[in-house]
């Protein structure tokens, strides 16, 4: 082999770009906030009346995030848009005073830009998130955010997301006019979080040679749950099922039994305090229960890993996903496969 040959090593672009993490993270609080306020500052003095979020795949988890935050921290009522409504069927809803969010890392699926379109043109306030301030999106959109991920390789989003769940913290702050505190010590934190990595390798054997997984959470952790699920299905094949707590306890508990792998993940707040009767009835089933949360939580679980502890809950979900990144990795590896470069995917999804 030759000095100018290089080994591809199965999925060293993933590990590289989860250990990016707590550096983007910084680079938004130190270079990406004051564009936010100013975003946000512009936005508010409109009033939007309620707000649309639009987004796929990963991005639509953080969209997610962003609608609870919505929800909770503005009281406004928020929504995740249909847009096959508008770009298949050719609806043409009023959307006038309305703050329509786009969240998109590449920012260049056609029906994103499409959908997009056709709300500024019904009279939306528009907005694009994304990582790539030259996309399509971010052309046809009224204000853009850079969430400076830098460029994402790996087919898996792992920084782009995190990147995306705290400029839309950011963004929900700015226009409530808050400082956005709780943000300051994420990058530390994370780094913290993901120099454990030898505690999720340990718990990626429980996975191994597992058939289906099922993750639940409430709250600000539901979108982590849902993101994790992805995670794991594009990277490991295993099928995953995430489900909101109060909607596993509506029929699909049924499936979980004694060999049945439980991931929850439990905020450490309000979200957590609904979680509860649903991890009694887990429990009551015998199941392989593991949990993300803090340390009393862990230690009630057949396994888990703690998080920090006295982080505020609306912005838990920026650090619970990222053991959850790791696990995805060492199960795929564990499992012979290549997390870079999971099979029939693609970086840029060009849905219509």
């Amino acid at each position: 082999m030759s000095d100018t040959q290089t080994v591809s090593v199965p999925g060293r672009i993933m590990a590289a770009e989860m250990a990016e993490q707590p550096a983007v993270l910084q680079r938004i609080l130190d270079e990406g906030a004051p564009k936010i306020r100013e975003i946000a500052a512009q936005i508010s003095a409109r009033n939007p009346r309620f707000v649309l979020l639009t987004a796929r795949g990963t991005s639509d988890n953080a969209a997610l995030y962003a609608k609870y935050l919505i929800e909770i921290l503005l009281g406004k009522p928020a929504g995740l848009t249909s847009m096959s409504t508008t770009t298949a069927y050719g609806a043409k809803p009023d959307l006038t005073d309305v703050l329509v969010i786009t969240v998109s890392q590449s920012g260049g699926s056609p029906d994103l830009v499409a959908s997009t379109k056709a709300a500024r043109e019904a009279g939306a306030i528009t907005l694009a998130v994304t990582n790539n301030a030259d996309s399509p999106l971010a052309e046809v959109s009224e204000f853009h955010i850079d969430v400076l991920a830098g460029p994402e390789k790996a087919l898996p989003a792992t920084k782009t997301y995190t990147a995306e769940l705290l400029a839309l913290y950011l963004l929900v702050e700015g226009l409530r006019g808050g400082d956005g505190a709780a943000a300051k010590e994420l990058p530390a934190l994370a780094a913290g979080i993901l120099a454990r990595q030898p505690e999720v390798k340990a718990l990626a054997e429980r996975y191994r040679f597992a058939q289906r997984l099922v993750i639940t959470s409430r709250g600000y952790g539901y979108p982590t749950a849902r993101e994790a699920a992805l995670k794991l299905m594009e990277t490991t094949y295993i099928p995953a099922s995430p489900f909101s707590g109060a909607d596993l306890l509506h029929g699909p508990l049924a499936m979980v039994d004694n060999v049945s792998p439980v991931i929850a993940i439990v905020p450490d707040g309000k979200g957590g305090e609904a979680l509860q009767p649903v991890l009694d009835r887990l429990r009551g089933r015998g199941a392989d229960l593991v949990v993300i949360g803090q340390q009393s939580q862990v230690d009630a679980a057949s396994a888990g890993f703690a998080l920090p502890a006295g982080v505020p809950e609306e912005v838990q979900t920026i650090l619970e996903i990222l053991p959850l990144q790791q696990l995805a990795y060492e199960v795929t590896i564990a499992r012979g496969q290549d997390p870079d470069a999971p099979r029939a995917l693609a970086k840029v999804t060009e849905t219509h």
